[in-house]
């Protein structure tokens, strides 16, 4: 299988190949690299599509000790250092997002432009910190248990055969790997005030129906975007829209790649 030594974590990464532009996807909270896969399916091989599985998630071998966002994004720039890539297309989804964004603001230069999907710059309102914590201290105690697992689901997924797919991901990894990731979430710093130092090209995709990141944060994300015409709405898509409503996400996606400035 495929791994790359980056900056003492051995980062598991799938590369589509190919002579194509490339394009690095970072997975969300509780996902792994095989939420791209409908995109992966879409744009290769006009592109070269990276996807890759973050600290404490998938297949990366990860040293156990904690980490920030920051060093999420020094990961993928080493990734692309890895495989030869002197630029590309940087994105992902949720905490995907998060680290892409940071990625743009630590290596503007190798940073072609940023894919943004369903996630946000600022950080968690109080009260959604605490359903988070809530969250994390339950499934940090007994593992994602039928209730839990359900509504976690349907937070993120909210489609029936994906959800069951992905909770048998999630009961097949111990349980205990969810502490350092969720207090990697809950600490990350708002970066909202940086956003304007951010010039490279950017599209952002928002489900409608996602609760977890809401759409005014999306729309305020865009706003402050040099490089952004602002949010592509995925009607009736919940957290994952790039997996669940695939058939939205990858033509304006495909219109954006295919648009780039060389």
């Amino acid at each position: 299988m495929p791994y790359a030594d980056v900056n003492g974590q051995r980062i598991y990464f799938e590369d589509s190949g190919g002579a194509g532009a490339p394009v690095i996807l970072a997975h969300g909270f509780l996902m792994d690299h095989e939420m791209f896969a409908p995109q992966v399916a879409a744009l290769a091989p006009e592109f070269r599509v990276i996807t890759w599985d973050e600290r404490a998630f998938g297949l990366t071998e990860w040293d156990g000790k904690p980490f920030t966002y920051w060093d999420s994004a020094a990961d993928c720039l080493g990734l692309l250092g890895h495989l030869g890539i002197e630029r590309a297309v940087v994105g992902g989804m949720s905490q995907g997002g998060f680290l892409s964004l940071r990625a743009a603001l630590a290596a503007p230069a190798v940073v072609r432009a940023l894919v943004l999907v369903d996630t946000a710059a600022d950080v968690d309102s109080p009260e959604a910190a605490a359903g988070n914590r809530g969250m994390l201290d339950a499934w940090a105690a007994a593992g994602p248990v039928d209730e839990l697992a359900q509504a976690v689901a349907a937070l993120i997924i909210n489609d029936p055969a994906e959800n069951e797919r992905w909770i048998a991901k999630w009961r097949a990894r111990p349980k205990e790997l969810i502490v350092e990731a969720g207090r990697c979430l809950e600490g990350r710093d708002d970066i909202s005030p940086r956003l304007g130092e951010i010039a490279c090209p950017a599209i952002v995709i928002h489900g409608t129906a996602d609760t977890a990141l809401t759409m005014d944060r999306a729309e305020k994300m865009a706003e402050k975007l040099k490089g952004c015409d602002g949010v592509v709405r995925i009607a009736g898509a919940a957290h994952a829209a790039n997996l669940t409503h695939a058939e939205l996400v990858n033509p304006p996606l495909l219109a954006f790649l295919r648009g780039l400035p060389a």
